[in-house]
């Protein structure tokens, strides 16, 4: 994971909240976050092992993509203090989304103590919409490095 927000290097600001399993099976990179936007923009490359015999991500797990880039817009939002858990996820998929490099934008579009509502899109490298999600989620603290290792197993 790589990339800097105006406040700061979210690398060192809170790396031991990204590194799941997961994130590497997303083929996830950290590019940036827009604190005035409240955006998120991440990179993911998409692997053979997503697809379909279409030739496109299956569509469960086009959630996966779009619930990652919403979750590091509020864990930025919140300088790596809280993670949303999610209540709902509602996503509609727009193109196929074939195997390689695509971008995600996920936005903070309003979060107080009790929820937060997130919003997040997928574009192919020149831009064009594959899929959008809302999601209504709980605002919950983000666990330390010692708990994840815990949990992971490590």
């Amino acid at each position: 994971m790589s990339g800097t927000s105006s406040s700061g290097n979210l690398t060192a600001d809170f790396a031991h909240a990204f590194g799941s399993p997961h994130s590497e099976l997303l083929g996830t990179q950290f590019e940036s976050w827009d604190e005035a936007s409240q955006t998120a923009t991440m990179r993911f490359t998409v692997k053979p092992e997503m697809c379909t015999w279409r030739g496109g991500v299956q569509g469960g797990l086009v959630a996966g993509y779009l619930d990652e880039v919403m979750g590091c817009a509020h864990l930025a939002s919140t300088a790596g203090k809280e993670a949303p858990l999610n209540l709902d996820i509602s996503m509609t998929l727009i193109r196929l989304i074939p195997q390689g490099p695509i971008i995600g934008k996920g936005r903070v579009v309003k979060a107080g103590r009790r929820v937060a509502f997130l919003e997040a899109e997928l574009l192919s490298e020149d831009g064009v919409i594959l899929a959008r999600a809302t999601s209504t989620a709980l605002p919950t603290p983000v666990p330390t490095a010692e708990q994840m290792s815990e949990t992971m197993g490590g």
